[in-house]
């Protein structure tokens, strides 16, 4: 058996793995998605008139909130269902799985590439499911192209693939499962400080550069322009060059860890 043969091989049984662990133990990953779900009914229909109304200057319309907030949430839906990966990750680390692996004649980076490829199936399949709600409750494109649906649909994916190395990592490198979650606890707040909720313009001066610059609002402002036809300008390359400088960080420092020594 060829190399490229073995390697799909076991990476199609990790990832089956996977797959089998997040039907068998579904309360994670439906806590992860409650997050998401709550916000969105809670802006909308809480404080979606009064949002709206201050974004809209003064003309409250709930249904124009809650196109704004749909991408934002999507992307959010992305960084809790990663949280559950971490949280994965360290379990397989401190029940002795991986050392068990480790002896086995399988290819080392299919436990990584199983983890990886499952995570990211469960996010497009959260962001699936937000985005049923957000339709259900009146949620409508706005003159998207079949095009312009798959270019959202691609920088989710690839949003979901950085964000997903990135929670490995932080798996690999935790000592137990709840430090797992609160390492990744990021990935959810963050979107809290982008231009999810409100546009970056109406926040303090001194912390505009953070929210513009960081990788959730320039992937939001794509998801926008893409999905509402906002403008996109600079946005578009910058949330892929997040995506991509994400991915490569998380990677290598993933595959670096798993690969070394266990003390």
């Amino acid at each position: 058996m060829s190399t490229l043969t073995l390697a799909a091989r076991d990476s199609a049984t990790m990832l089956r793995r996977n797959l089998l662990h997040a039907r068998r133990y579904p309360s994670l990953t439906l806590n992860l998605l409650l997050t998401p779900v709550m916000l969105l009914l809670l802006f909308v229909y809480i404080l979606g008139d009064t949002m709206s109304a201050g974004i809209g200057g003064g003309t409250a319309d709930r249904s124009a909130y809650l196109a704004y907030v749909v991408p934002g949430l999507l992307l959010m839906t992305i960084g809790s269902t990663t949280i559950g990966t971490a949280v994965s990750v360290s379990n397989d680390m401190t029940e002795g799985i991986i050392a068990r692996f480790r002896t086995m004649a399988i290819h080392r980076p299919s436990v990584l590439i199983g983890h990886v490829a499952g995570s990211v199936l469960q996010c497009v399949a959260s962001v699936v499911l937000i985005g049923a709600v957000a339709v259900a409750i009146g949620f409508r494109s706005t003159d998207a192209t079949v095009l312009e649906w798959l270019a959202a649909f691609g920088l989710l994916t690839l949003f979901a693939l950085a964000l997903t190395w990135i929670a490995v990592g932080m798996g690999l490198v935790s000592p137990n499962a709840e430090a797992a979650s609160n390492s990744a606890m990021p990935l959810i707040l963050l979107p809290l400080l982008s231009s999810a909720f409100t546009p970056v313009h109406s926040m303090p001066g001194w912390f505009q550069p953070i929210a513009q610059y960081q990788p959730f609002t320039p992937a939001i402002e794509t998801l926008r322009g893409l999905l509402l036809g906002t403008e996109i300008g600079n946005n578009g390359w910058l949330a892929v060059t997040w995506c991509l400088a994400l991915t490569a960080l998380g990677y290598l420092w993933a595959t670096a860890k798993f690969n070394a020594d266990p003390k």
